[in-house]
């Protein structure tokens, strides 16, 4: 019997990985020591892992610079409409694989590190993730990124360099507790500070007007400062450019009036300006309006604004003179597309430059501003919109509040022209909210700054048409559009899953990481003995994996062949965590079925910190029940992460999307697990519907209320002690919660999530728990029959392909941003020109 292959060997079987010939190997490892050598040289003559990680990062990173300078030029050159894609999150994950997967590196860098006694994987695992992102939101920029360089589209991501990430998430008895995540602690190598291009930021001071026009007086500067960090397509040898702004005080801070005794205070008060980027806000869909959240807005819009007049104004390569002047053509060069609402202040930004700075008319300025400017929205929780009290606007940035209530009045007076006598429809439209505090409306300010405002799937798009946007989509029906959301297949297959994109690729080829669209063409082989072996196969594989990971890093034996049945996503009561909790129960109580449950959650709310503290105490009750053994186990997944999620989208049997419908706007986890051959038990809500549509709505399990269903039982009232006293086993599951059963010790512990199901769950738990349960009886009839689970995994994967990014960013260029995707290779460096 031959010995079973080491992982390395196993590795190098893989084609997707890229050819290692001789060559390059031995290149890449005079290189990889050339960079060890310098790491070393300073202060030392012993190796540790991370210096060997730093070498190979850096080694990957020369075969980046050449094709990053070559990109840029060839931009400055071709002059092209440039797109600036503008978020406060970029939530990156790790970046040497991916870098090695998309510039066809990785066999020869695994096979160059083994013949220097080195395991790549080992070295990957000293990497750092990016964590500038709460979620959804900062991921779907990220993929988003990867998409516009292998599309080939003149693209710059803009953010801010958050110093501290997304906390890491400890339990401690059962709580979560958040610890700062200090992730540049070791230096970042994919990173370049480019203080040649600092930008001075205003804000406070007054404003002053004068015949020639207004002026915004007596400021304070904060200085930003970029650092550029290379994003390269896939195998195209474009290399684009994501710019995070870092805040620095300038060399004056508050040493105007000197004296002896203000000189240390004041170099120790250059901190308050430079906390502007110290930490992200770990807020999902949920507005806190503070003061420095505002300045972070208001500080990377106004610093990527500079950035892109300045690129505007001189377009030669490497010049710095002004060769534009007629800001007529500004939308024909440039789109801004803003994330969410958080860059709003983009708007009335973009007004103040044209016309304070740049003399022009207001309604010439107007027309340039919203051709160039575009909206996506992200939620319809009435909780998550941002509202920004009109005295925190007028105090920190004056001109910008006037700015506002111009573009207002003009607006409401369109309003009143079209729509006389309707002074209703004027309060719902109007930028600012009256009541208590005035407060403006940053959703309705970007509407009426931007020319494309659209939604992130097809459901939730018309749920902004039809209700939260209704008035404005009635005024110009014309700006609102669909664009459903994707993930990049380089990081979310090929990358993290190499075996099942090579079970692909030895079916249908390679191509169809550019186009996922070709996956279709395993439609026809859905009945094929071997598919369908190899599918499995490479599921069980990747469930093994994940559970020595699981074993080493959380210290619990799971059985590999129990289904893996995930719920990952932040924890928020419309994701309904409760819901999946209530049938955990109801499984336990049965005492059958041989499931892996995995959640994860993050912070800061109460219910939320309550939510995961029932998680961890179902989990204590269960998995340490002899009666049960492994037969059902319940993990909840501490500090959940870009890189945790490759490891654990690829071993999953069932996804759960569990959403009220109408509640999650998209959802992307759900096309992540599609993807990877997972099954989704889901509500019609968000992307799942689009899913049902491309895989067949009978190779999904569907359950639960409507999107009509939902706002019939709105109009008569939801009665959740109805479904309590009608259904035995949701009052069991609901009285041991209640009485202590799973918190013996403060037999009161979880009253008020009680409280909260039983009389004020806007999210209807109890109205979806007895479709959910028999839906769940499916999935476990259907697992137990392997070969038919397999042939609706492969309908699933075969209907993937729409939600790849290159079709979503394919679909923003063409339909908002008016430039024409590209599939066409641009020379490498060491090609001739």
């Amino acid at each position: 019997m031959s010995r079973p292959l080491s992982d390395h060997d196993r590795r190098k079987q893989i084609s997707v990985r890229g050819l290692a010939g001789v060559e390059n190997v031995s290149d890449l490892k005079t290189n990889f020591n050339r960079h060890l050598h310098f790491t070393l040289v300073k202060d030392r003559n012993v190796a540790t892992k991370r210096d060997y990680y730093f070498a190979l990062a850096n080694t990957v990173r020369d075969h980046l610079v050449g094709r990053w300078i070559r990109t840029q030029q060839h931009y400055y050159e071709k002059d092209p409409k440039r797109v600036y894609y503008l978020s406060l999150e970029f939530y990156m994950g790790r970046t040497l694989q991916n870098t090695m997967v998309n510039l066809a590196m990785e066999n020869a860098c695994d096979e160059a590190t083994y013949q220097l006694g080195l395991d790549m994987e080992e070295l990957e695992e000293m990497e750092e993730d990016a964590g500038l992102g709460n979620g959804g939101l900062g991921r779907l920029a990220a993929c988003f990124l990867d998409s516009m360089a292998t599309l080939g589209l003149a693209a710059y991501g803009y953010g801010i360099r958050y110093e501290f990430g997304i906390f890491n998430q400890k339990i401690v008895n059962g709580w979560q507790v958040e610890e700062a995540d200090d992730w540049l602690r070791y230096g970042n190598p994919w990173e370049k500070a480019r203080p040649e291009y600092m930008r001075p930021v205003h804000f406070y001071g007054r404003t002053e007007h004068h015949p020639d026009g207004v002026k915004w007086v007596d400021t304070q500067v904060v200085l930003a400062l970029p650092y550029d960090t290379p994003v390269p397509g896939y195998r195209n040898n474009v290399v684009n450019t994501m710019r995070l702004w870092s805040a620095k005080a300038p060399c004056e801070f508050n040493l105007k009036d000197f004296n002896i005794g203000g000189y240390i205070q004041a170099v120790l008060d250059r901190n308050l300006a430079e906390n502007i980027s110290r930490v992200l806000y770990p807020n999902d869909n949920f507005f806190e309006g503070k003061e420095l959240r505002l300045k972070q807005e208001y500080f990377v819009v106004a610093a990527t604004l500079q950035d892109i007049i300045r690129r505007f104004k001189a377009s030669k390569f490497g010049s710095r003179e002004i060769v534009r002047t007629d800001f007529s053509k500004l939308p024909e060069k440039v789109a801004i597309q803003l994330n969410d609402t958080h860059p709003a202040m983009a708007i009335p930004e973009l007004m103040r430059v044209l016309v304070d700075e740049e003399k022009l008319q207001w309604e010439k300025a107007w027309d340039i501003c919203v051709r160039t400017c575009a909206y996506t929205n992200h939620t319809v929780l009435p909780e998550a919109l941002e509202r920004w009290p009109v005295p925190l606007l007028q105090h920190l940035l004056p001109r910008h509040l006037e700015i506002i209530f111009e573009i207002n009045r003009r607006h409401l007076e369109r309003v009143a022209s079209l729509y006389p006598g309707d002074v209703d429809r004027l309060r719902r439209m109007s930028l600012v909210e009256e009541g208590g505090q005035k407060r403006v409306n940053m959703a309705h300010l970007c509407i009426v700054g931007s020319h494309a405002v659209n939604g992130v799937a097809r459901i939730h798009s018309d749920i902004l048409k039809a209700t939260v946007f209704k008035d404005f989509y009635e005024m110009d029906p014309h700006k609102f559009q669909n664009k459903t959301n994707g993930i990049t297949p380089r990081r979310w297959l090929v990358m993290c899953n190499p075996g099942l994109a090579e079970v692909i690729a030895e079916k249908i080829g390679e191509e169809f990481i550019r186009d996922l669209d070709q996956l279709k063409k395993l439609e026809k082989f859905v009945n094929d003995e071997a598919l369908i072996r190899d599918i499995a196969k490479v599921k069980q594989e990747n469930k093994l994996k994940f559970s020595v990971h699981l074993e080493e890093h959380y210290k619990v034996k799971i059985n590999p062949n129990s289904m893996f049945d995930i719920q990952v996503k932040r924890i928020h009561e419309y994701k309904r965590q409760l819901l999946n909790c209530l049938h955990i129960i109801t499984y336990y109580n049965r005492e059958y079925s041989s499931h892996l449950h995995m959640l994860q959650a993050a912070p800061g709310y109460h219910t939320a910190k309550m939510i995961i503290r029932l998680i961890t105490a179902i989990g204590e009750v269960v998995n340490n029940d002899p009666v049960v053994g492994d037969r059902l186990k319940v993990i909840f997944l501490e500090n959940y992460r870009v890189t945790l999620a490759e490891k654990a989208v690829p071993a999953a049997d069932l996804s759960e999307q569990i959403s009220t419908a109408g509640t999650e706007a998209s959802g992307t986890g759900n096309m992540k697990f599609m993807l990877n051959g997972a099954l989704t038990i889901g509500t019609m809500d968000g992307a799942n519907v689009e899913m049902a549509e491309e895989a067949g709505e009978r190779n999904l399990f569907i359950f639960g209320m409507r999107v009509e269903d939902v706002e019939a039982m709105d109009k008569k009232g939801y009665n959740a002690s109805e479904y309590y006293n009608r259904i035995p086993e949701l009052k069991q599951a609901m009285d041991q919660i209640a009485g202590g059963f799973f918190s013996p010790k403060q037999p009161d512990l979880f009253k008020d999530i009680v409280d909260m199901l039983m009389h004020h769950d806007r999210f209807k738990v109890f109205a979806d728990y007895e479709d959910y349960i028999k839906c769940q009886e499916k999935v476990n009839a259907l697992y137990k029959n392997p070969k038919e689970w397999t042939k609706k995994v492969i309908h699933n994967i075969a209907g993937s392909g729409k939600f790849s990014s290159d079709r979503t960013i394919a679909q923003y260029a063409r339909e908002i941003w008016g430039v024409e995707p590209s599939l066409e290779k641009i020379p490498a460096p060491d090609d001739p020109q």
